[in-house]
């Protein structure tokens, strides 16, 4: 299992990395105007993207504190977001690589953001974080192009061909 999450990790940095070089060519207008996504802008759904993180390794790790709602916007600053996304996927990264493989194995109990009691298995919970950034992403990609911008292909299989392996 690990080995898998592992490149899922991987996967994420390069993704985000990805992305963030054409966000990054944004005016503050462009990143913030309304493109009718779910979470307005694309700036709005970066933010949500690092909320869903920052609640689910909270739920694994313990650490740090959880914003209070999911369309929080933590960094108004596209500069200050970026890097914050940089020190959260090598978290991602570490947490992975330093789980006990028990963990993969077990159930977590957590409560969700309305406090809700739930259990899933951590081998899940880590897909769901995965799988929750590649959602999003397709969303801002969807903004960019709703902007007239370049946006990027950055589906797994562009990663893995990225390896050359």
């Amino acid at each position: 299992m690990r080995d898998h999450f592992e490149m899922m990790a991987n996967y994420n940095i390069w993704a985000n990395k990805t992305l963030y070089a054409e966000v990054g060519h944004l005016t503050p207008e462009e990143l913030n105007r309304d493109v009718g996504a779910f979470f307005k802008s694309a700036l709005g759904t970066l933010n949500h993207i690092l909320v869903g993180d920052i609640a689910w390794l909270h739920r694994v790790d313990g650490k740090g504190s959880v914003p209070e709602a999911l369309n929080s916007v933590l960094h108004d600053n596209f500069e200050d977001l970026w890097t914050v996304r940089q020190e959260m996927d090598q978290r991602i990264l570490n947490v992975i690589q330093t789980l006990p493989a028990a963990r993969f194995e077990e159930t977590l109990s957590y409560k969700t953001m309305a406090g809700e009691e739930q259990r899933t298995h951590m081998r899940h919970v880590l897909t769901h974080v995965f799988n929750h950034q590649t959602h999003h992403r397709g969303q801002c990609h969807q903004c960019l192009t709703q902007l007239g911008k370049a946006a990027p292909s950055i589906d797994l299989i562009y990663y893995l061909r990225s390896l050359d392996v």
